[in-house]
């Protein structure tokens, strides 16, 4: 069983989730920071290859396992944008506030709001570890006009997901870990993690 994982973030918000997701295993879990370990560079054009770049570099300066995550908000009538740019979509130094200003802008005199979160999570068991272990999960729902809710991060004042009414920032932190992108993918991933272990 892994004893310690690093996670190759410095998001606060994904961290938090992402924290709370694996308590349950007794997995000692610490943070890129911990290791004055600088952000990794995600040019790839697929999440899936972002986050294996971010979990090989952590790894690589920590020596231990590490986890990454490559997340973003995929809208239709933006064929997809701002997808994998979703972090830095309004430009640097980025910001929620000026992404889901410049989303709004995007969409401004747009009928079509459906939307979807994704996320890709990998695992490496050290830095050169040729079979990672992937995992993905995808939240449905479509952009408000305006922004709702105090919670969440990101996208989630903007992103309603349809079913409940309610947005992503709405929601307990609990609540959206059991339905969200991440907390999917995230569960996904802990049930190979389950098959592999001893």
């Amino acid at each position: 069983m892994l004893k310690k994982l690093v996670i190759a973030s410095n998001n606060e918000g994904k961290l938090r989730e992402i924290q709370q997701l694996l308590a349950p295993l007794n997995i000692e879990v610490m943070p890129q920071s911990v290791f004055n370990i600088t952000e990794a560079e995600e040019p790839h054009c697929t999440f899936i290859e972002n986050a294996l770049a971010k979990a090989r570099h952590a790894s690589l300066h920590s020596s231990l396992p590490a986890l990454a995550d490559d997340s973003g908000i995929c809208v239709d009538a933006l064929q997809g944008n701002p997808g994998v740019h979703s972090a830095r979509y309004g430009g640097e130094p980025k910001s929620d506030e000026k992404n889901n200003q410049t989303l709004l802008n995007a969409l401004e005199n747009e009928t079509n709001r459906a939307a979807y979160y994704y996320c890709a999570i990998v695992l490496v068991r050290s830095h050169d570890d040729p079979q990672p272990l992937i995992a993905e999960g995808i939240w449905k729902g479509e952009i408000l006009i305006a922004a709702r809710g105090n919670g969440g991060f990101g996208y989630d004042p903007l992103f309603l997901d349809v079913k409940l009414g309610k947005t992503g920032a709405e929601l307990s932190p609990q609540y959206k870990n059991q339905i969200s992108h991440r907390g999917q993918a995230l569960q996904h991933l802990i049930e190979k993690m389950k098959v592999l272990q001893p």
